[in-house]
């Protein structure tokens, strides 16, 4: 997440963020309505067992374990497909003529927009606070193994999507596991799983990916401009529908045009971001070597809160997990549209999305807490996640908490439309592609984006990020089923790109000039 997850945000400290109230009696009847329903799926989905003498949560244990296993078992895939996965981002194996409707950038800039998010501003910032340095090291090797999540879940999104009769595709979750069970004489439970994943992920997108992204939007926006006195401060429903007609502006266009918009705010927010944290780090250059040293040091001797290294590798998978989201599936979603005839080159792009969320834009975050709220004395403030964060920011720059605070505003956007795709994929598995059926969604989708900025519902939330990661259970046991499949896809496309049988565009027009030149001198 990023999507800064409400439950991550439990787990991790973090409080509930508040916004103006409207109708709060209605708050209040429909949150005591949902409190035990929302609660009860809470404590199962994020429950935590005793292991080594701390708590962990068990559905991060699931996901660490299948990050781990996949990595090891595709031969450290994320190291070894990192290049072509650069080459393909860049366009040069690109062929407009194939099957989908976006480009590999478009892809993974969609679904890069989905999980880059507040969580890694402000969850990072929690997560040092309570494991210490040394849960920033455990938080880059958890998105290094990530990669090779998303690089099974995403070549299965595109080897079982479904072209539609209008040229779109539809693919995910959803697809794969029903067609796992249906070739083996089970069609009727694959249709009920992949029934379950989609509406799961409609009630989830309504949720943690719509509401609390407009929420924290809005709080976003009021802080920038001024608090209290700003115009908007008391009149969230009215940002609330300029942000829901925003977003339905560009969701009503469909994936090509959600893909076009994340293909330029995802590089604007991130270089923003990337750009506004380097100078910070720049600013307390002499604290690098030692940031480092407590990183690296902390992962396997932590004296934070949570206590050794177990203490600081739980607390860094966890916010790593959470924010680029391997094993959930959704991000295949996005990656299952890519204009291409080889499934397993859209899973070797996919490695870039962890990278970038994880390994890059949290590390930074890392860095510029340690290199500056340590040495200042700011983790003794007493402030938490994303205001720790704006104050190491403001520490050395006064104005420099406005362009995090754009960022974070650009995070929730972006994360809102790329969800909205998700949500609409889960929903015309379930109620059919019909134009009239896609309309309906988005309509809803844009009240829930008004309703977000009005309200606070959080039981609302805690149920729909509970059932998004329940949807982490059987997605990740179809993925060790396909594990096999997958690895034989990647190996044959690795091996023909090796060949040349796989040419890029470069290798083509080398091959035609060379040709031209031959017929030219046997002329």
């Amino acid at each position: 997440m990023s999507m800064s997850r409400l439950r991550a945000r439990w787990l991790l400290g973090l409080s509930v963020p508040t916004t103006p109230v409207f109708a709060e009696g209605l708050d209040e009847k429909v949150d005591r309505w949902m409190s035990p329903v929302s609660s009860g799926l809470s404590d199962i989905i994020f429950y935590k067992a005793n292991l080594f003498g701390h708590d962990i949560p068990l559905i991060v244990l699931w996901l660490a374990v299948a990050a781990t296993f996949f990595t090891i078992y595709l031969g450290f895939l994320n190291i070894r497909a990192f290049g072509q996965a650069i080459k393909l981002v860049r366009g040069d194996y690109h062929n407009p003529s194939h099957s989908g409707e976006i480009s590999h950038f478009q892809a993974v800039a969609t679904a890069v927009s989905g999980t880059v998010g507040i969580g890694n501003i402000g969850g990072v910032a929690v997560a040092i606070s309570i494991g210490g340095p040394g849960a920033a090291f455990w938080l880059i090797v958890a998105g290094f193994l990530a990669m090779s999540t998303k690089l099974v879940e995403c070549t299965l999104g595109v080897k079982y999507r479904r072209e539609n009769p209008d040229g779109s595709v539809s693919g995910g979750p959803m697809y794969y596991l029903e067609a796992f069970l249906a070739k083996r004489n089970k069609p009727l439970l694959g249709k009920l799983l992949g029934g379950f994943y989609a509406l799961a992920l409609v009630i989830g997108c309504f949720g943690i990916g719509n509401m609390f992204q407009s929420n924290q939007a809005y709080a976003q926006f009021v802080n920038i401009t001024g608090d209290e006195s700003s115009f908007f401060a008391d009149k969230g429903w009215l940002f609330g529908l300029l942000l829901g007609l925003v977003i339905g502006a560009v969701i009503l266009g469909g994936i090509r045009s959600i893909a076009r918009v994340a293909g330029k705010v995802v590089p604007f927010m991130a270089i923003l971001y990337v750009v506004s944290a380097i100078v910070i780090i720049a600013m307390s250059a002499e604290f690098v070597p030692t940031a480092f040293a407590m990183m690296f040091s902390g992962a396997f001797t932590s004296d934070g809160m949570t206590g050794g290294m177990i203490g600081a590798m739980i607390v860094g998978f966890q916010r790593a997990l959470f924010s680029n989201e391997a094993g959930i599936g959704s991000a295949s979603i996005a990656h299952s549209a890519v204009q291409t005839d080889q499934p397993a080159s859209e899973g070797i792009v996919s490695l870039l999305e962890p990278f970038i969320d994880t390994v890059v834009i949290c590390t930074l975050t890392s860095l510029v807490i340690i290199t500056t709220a340590y040495p200042y004395g700011l983790m003794d403030s007493g402030l938490e996640g994303i205001a720790l964060t704006s104050a190491a920011f403001e520490h050395h720059i006064s104005w420099a908490p406005y362009p995090l605070a754009i960022a974070g505003l650009l995070f929730a956007f972006s994360t809102a439309i790329s969800w909205s795709y998700y949500g609409l994929k889960g929903w015309t598995y379930l109620f059919g592609e019909a134009n009239y059926s896609q309309n309906i969604f988005k309509t809803i989708f844009c009240l829930f984006v008004m309703l977000g900025c009005m309200t606070n519902l959080t039981s609302v939330l805690n149920f729909s990020d509970a059932i998004v990661f329940l949807i982490a259970v059987p997605n990740i046991i179809g993925l060790y089923l396909y594990a096999p499949e997958v690895k034989r896809e990647v190996n044959q496309y690795l091996a023909k790109v090796k060949s040349g049988e796989i040419a890029s565009r470069r290798q083509k027009a080398q091959a035609e000039t060379t040709g031209a030149g031959k017929e030219a001198k046997v002329a």
